[in-house]
């Protein structure tokens, strides 16, 4: 039989079956296969991939939805992969046409890489900010902060929710949830009996990631970083919002070094919701 084209390959929605196809796909176009991460995503987004004949998958993604169920407010894209062999034949504008159709008047977000953000600009988003990537081995800080952080329990999700709603600017109850169980740190930020900010750092291959990163001030950042690197042995990485501009500098001076920067674009939208003062970091620039 002969092997239909690629615009006929149908796009269907991906499960955890597709976990390791998709961990192949990254591995295919040079990234770890992070299984972890899209193991993580494939459980609280939804998943879009394109089959190939041969075997794997010709191209995938991810959308994390955020807000009410019935009406989500925003839709985060992420995880944009086309196997190398398919690769500037129009597969990837055809996977994200059909998220943008799929996601109807839902405004959408996604973190691009220089190589990807001609495309997205094709399709109609636009920057409306810069992350950059650091990664490195931390240097311990002995500096005092004079702020009080301490590892999360389950009584403190509901003021963790609540947190993240009111600087995120929409309800990630699916995402923020199953935090306790794919980081391997949890830490909140309290003074008076009140939670001021919140972090995470989940493994991703060799690394610990670092986020969210939400917090009342610099000087808090600072004091969540510190005690999430006191408790790993491995490399940090993380995304910081540019206009953060202290904090990048003292992350860099306590040895992380720039490996990239991303465009943070939007669809159907002119900014992000929520308080960008007191969000430092993405969960993950796969998922906002």
């Amino acid at each position: 039989m002969p092997t239909p084209s690629l615009a006929a390959l149908p796009i269907r929605r991906l499960t955890l079956r597709d976990l390791r196809a998709c961990a192949d796909l990254s591995e295919d176009r040079g990234w770890e296969r992070e299984e972890h991460k899209w193991g993580f995503l494939l459980t609280a987004g939804k998943g879009y991939g394109i089959d190939d004949p041969r075997g794997g998958l010709v191209a995938a993604c991810v959308v994390t939805e955020y807000g009410s169920w019935e009406r989500p407010e925003l839709g985060a894209v992420g995880m944009v992969l086309v196997a190398e062999r398919h690769a500037r034949q129009g597969v990837g504008r055809r996977l994200m046409r059909h998220v943008v159709s799929v996601m109807g008047t839902t405004p959408l977000t996604l973190h691009a890489t220089p190589y990807g953000r001609p495309l997205y600009e094709e399709l109609g988003f636009k920057v409306t900010g810069r992350a950059e990537m650091l990664t490195g081995t931390f240097t311990p800080d002995t500096a005092e902060y004079g702020v009080l952080t301490r590892a999360a329990t389950a009584e403190d999700l509901p003021a963790i929710l609540r947190l993240d709603e009111e600087v995120f600017g929409a309800d990630r109850t699916p995402l923020i949830t199953r935090l306790p169980a794919f980081a391997d740190q949890l830490r909140v930020a309290e003074e008076d009996g009140r939670i001021i900010g919140y972090t995470a750092a989940w493994p991703n291959m060799d690394t610990h990631v670092i986020g969210p990163l939400i917090a009342r001030d610099t000087r808090t950042a600072k004091a969540l970083v510190v005690a999430l690197a006191a408790g790993t042995d491995r490399p940090l990485r993380t995304d910081i919002d540019v206009r953060h501009e202290e904090l990048l500098a003292w992350a860099k001076a306590r040895g992380l070094a720039s490996v990239a920067f991303n465009s943070v674009m939007s669809y159907g939208i002119t900014e992000l919701p929520g308080d960008w003062t007191r969000r430092f970091a993405p969960l993950t620039v796969a998922a906002g």
